[in-house]
């Protein structure tokens, strides 16, 4: 089962995206030009081997539902996020914030 659905921070709505699979739920959360997301999430695959995308994204693990992505601290971030400021350690909603706020 896949649910879509939005995610209020402040003034802005992110889209948060669960896949329920076998012995696994993804969770993640997209805001602007990246996102945030659950342990699955290879981080050194973006920065190694599609380093050219510049892809904006940050890791949590031990997550399981948008709420618990949105308190956790990132264990991972893509190089391109780190220059957007979002940082290891940083809660994913502030980075949640961060990705809406670059795109407005």
């Amino acid at each position: 089962m896949v649910k879509v659905v939005p995610i209020l921070i402040d003034e802005w709505t992110a889209i948060g995206v669960e896949v329920l699979l076998p012995k696994t739920t993804l969770v993640a959360i997209a805001a602007g030009g990246g996102y945030i997301m659950c342990g699955a999430l290879d981080v050194q695959l973006l920065n190694d081997k599609l380093k050219d995308r510049e892809i904006i994204a940050g890791r949590a693990v031990g997550v399981r539902n948008f709420e618990q992505l949105l308190d956790a601290p990132l264990e991972s971030v893509t190089d391109a996020a780190a220059a957007l400021g979002i940082t290891v350690g940083m809660s994913g909603k502030e980075a949640v914030r961060l990705l809406a706020k670059s795109a407005s």
